[in-house]
C-alpha cells in the first residue's frame, strides 16, 4: 500500500506536483455540509476528488483517474467510506485506475450515458442531465455538458449557505472551456456551459476542474464573449 498521504487543511486548489516534489499531496476544504478532498494523480496531472457527507461519513470519488494505490490509500485514510465512483467523461486519462479502484473498494460506478462504452467496466448507473447522485444526505445535481465528449457530466453540490461547488471534469477550466475537435462541438459545449452553469449559478460558485487549479464562475464570467470570439 502507498504510504500515508499528506492532507493539508490550507486549501488553495493547487495540488499539482512541482519541481522535485513528486509526492501525492492532498488538500481538504470543509464546507457546511461536506468535506472536499482534492489530489492530483498520474502523468497528466488529473484531479481526483472525494466528497464526504458531514452527516453520515458516506463519500463519493470523482474520477478514478490514475494511481490506483494512491486513491485506495486516500479512501482508507479519510474519515468516511467511499460508496460510489463517478467518472466525469470517457477519456482514458480519467479512468485509468477505475477498474482496480472499483475492485479494491467494492463500490458501484456511474458515468454519463453516452460515454459508458468508453469505460473499461460496465457502469452500474448511467447518468443524464437532470439526474441526482446521492451521497449519504447529500444530493449532487448531474449536469450534462456535451462537446468535449458526448456524455460529459458535471456534478453540482450546494451548501446549506447556498454556495454551489461544481465538479466540471474537462468541460470548464480557468481561462476557458474544454478542448473540442469540431466547430459544432465547440458551439455545443460553450452553449451548455453558459446556459447550464453561468446562467444558473452565482459568481461565488467554485469550479473544480479535471486538471489544474480551481476557479470560480465570477472569475471567468466576463471572458465568455472572448471565448466565443476566439473559438476555443
Amino acid at each position: 500500500m502507498t504510504q500515508q498521504i499528506q492532507i493539508s487543511d490550507e486549501y488553495t486548489g493547487d495540488v499539482s506536483p512541482s519541481g522535485d516534489d513528486q509526492q501525492n499531496r492532498a488538500q481538504r476544504r470543509v464546507l457546511d455540509n461536506a468535506t472536499v478532498v482534492k489530489i492530483s494523480v498520474g502523468p497528466m496531472d488529473n484531479n481526483a476528488y472525494v466528497v464526504i457527507d458531514s452527516s453520515t461519513g458516506d463519500a463519493l470519488l470523482i474520477d478514478a483517474a490514475n494511481d490506483a494505490s494512491v486513491l485506495t490509500t486516500l479512501a482508507a485514510q479519510i474519515p468516511g467510506t467511499v460508496r460510489q465512483i463517478v467518472t466525469t467523461h470517457g477519456h482514458p486519462d480519467h479512468w485509468q485506475a477505475l477498474e482496480e479502484v472499483r475492485a479494491g473498494l467494492g463500490v458501484p460506478t456511474a458515468v454519463g450515458t453516452d460515454d459508458a462504452e468508453a469505460l473499461p467496466v460496465t457502469a452500474d448507473t448511467l447518468l443524464t442531465d437532470g439526474d441526482t447522485v446521492r451521497v449519504g444526505d447529500l444530493e449532487l445535481a448531474v449536469i450534462g455538458l456535451r462537446g468535449h465528449t458526448a456524455g460529459s457530466v458535471a456534478l453540482a453540490l450546494t451548501e446549506g449557505s447556498g454556495r454551489t461547488h461544481l465538479f466540471t471534469g474537462d468541460s470548464l477550466f480557468p481561462g476557458g472551456i474544454g478542448k473540442t475537435w469540431q466547430p459544432d462541438d465547440f458551439e455545443t459545449l460553450i452553449d451548455d456551459v453558459e446556459a447550464k452553469l453561468f446562467a444558473r449559478h452565482g459568481d461565488d460558485t467554485v469550479v473544480y476542474p479535471g486538471h489544474g487549479k480551481d476557479t470560480s464562475l465570477g472569475a471567468e464570467r466576463a471572458d465568455l464573449p472572448k471565448w466565443r470570439e476566439r473559438g476555443w
